[in-house]
């Protein structure tokens, strides 16, 4: 049996910086260059960044519509998150969020094919 410990500290609840520089890498720009379009002051950005500042309300929902995303997405908030209801989901879920988005797709295609696989067997 794999061992899943090394997941553990990937898999927490990022913080705002982190989210953002995700999203500042993901359209593959510069700070700079962000923060002249959001009208923010480059070391600013590099401040959220870094997570030694965050941003005021109005400046989080200026964020939120650059990027199309929900200021919930940007807090790592979720209301309505599902919550593994067992040991099992809890360990799949963990392994789930610490891939990146083309491993999670490949991840899921997996899962599709192996749950496919497992109902065709049984016919």
């Amino acid at each position: 049996m794999v061992d899943f410990a090394f997941l553990e500290g990937k898999v927490n609840k990022m913080v705002f910086g982190d989210i953002l520089r995700n999203l500042i890498e993901e359209k593959s720009i510069t700070q700079k260059e962000r923060g002249r379009q959001l009208n923010i002051a480059p070391s600013t950005i590099g401040n959220y960044v870094r997570n030694l500042r965050e941003p005021d309300y109005q400046t989080l929902k200026q964020i939120a519509s650059y990027f199309n995303v929900s200021i919930d997405y940007l807090l790592d908030y979720n209301y309505n998150e599902l919550t593994p209801t067992n040991q099992k989901e809890t360990e799949l879920l963990k392994i789930f969020r610490a891939l990146n988005d083309q491993q999670k797709d490949s991840y899921i295609a997996k899962g599709k094919h192996y749950l496919e696989q497992s109902l065709n067997e049984e016919k």
